[in-house]
């Protein structure tokens, strides 16, 4: 054969080669998750928005080590530069429901009247919570936690739990679920407090009347 191997490439491997990536490959996984009502979804301890229409929906995630992408349907409807802060929250504006109106069957107001059902400290813990976020909806996943612990071990032990919360500033959902689980609700409170603490004064924190 008179061919060489220049003569061969030419006639039979360049018009089959096609071109590079525009982007170098990049590794990637999925999983499913469920929307939560503070419409984010949970990926390796942080909270990342998807649009607050999906509440309850189930989502698929495309996660890169850069990138977390959320498809609903097949279609993609958010995505995120992925991050590593385990407890906090990534949010696009554009997720949340208009001026912060009402949320589905939920709103800050609506979570502060069922927690005073509870008790005082109970609807204290939670408006620290609320107000702890950069928008209250952020919270409702920890507050919702947190009520819902009032029937799994009475509504009297989760009000002594959340005033030992109030006490140590343990202002989350699993610093109550820990203290009830541990009994610490039961014990004596080590500070001498008054059952009516006077209320938190800070400029940053506008108080459970303003969800009112």
């Amino acid at each position: 054969m008179d061919a060489t191997r220049r003569s061969l490439f030419e006639t039979l491997d360049r018009p089959a080669l096609k071109p590079l990536l525009a982007v170098a490959y990049e590794y990637a996984e999925w999983k499913k998750a469920r929307v939560n009502i503070d419409y984010h979804i949970e990926l390796d301890g942080h909270y990342y928005s998807v649009p607050y229409q999906l509440v309850k929906e189930q989502v698929e995630l495309r996660m890169t080590v850069r990138t977390v992408e959320i498809l609903f349907k097949g279609r993609r409807v958010a995505s995120h530069r992925r991050s590593a802060r385990r407890g906090a929250h990534t949010t696009d504006p554009s997720h949340m429901p208009k001026a912060h109106q009402r949320y589905l069957e939920w709103t800050p107001s609506r979570i502060l009247a069922w927690a005073a059902r509870t008790g005082p400290k109970t609807e204290a813990l939670v408006a620290c919570i609320l107000e702890s976020r950069r928008h209250p909806e952020q919270g409702f996943r920890s507050c919702l936690g947190i009520l819902r612990l009032g029937k799994r071990y009475s509504p009297e032990r989760l009000e002594a739990a959340c005033t030992r919360a109030l006490e140590c500033r343990a202002l989350s959902y699993r610093s109550v679920e820990s203290i009830l689980k541990t009994g610490l609700d039961r014990q004596a409170s080590a500070t001498d407090a008054p059952s009516s603490a006077p209320a938190l004064i800070h400029p940053n924190i506008r108080g459970k009347e303003y969800y009112h």
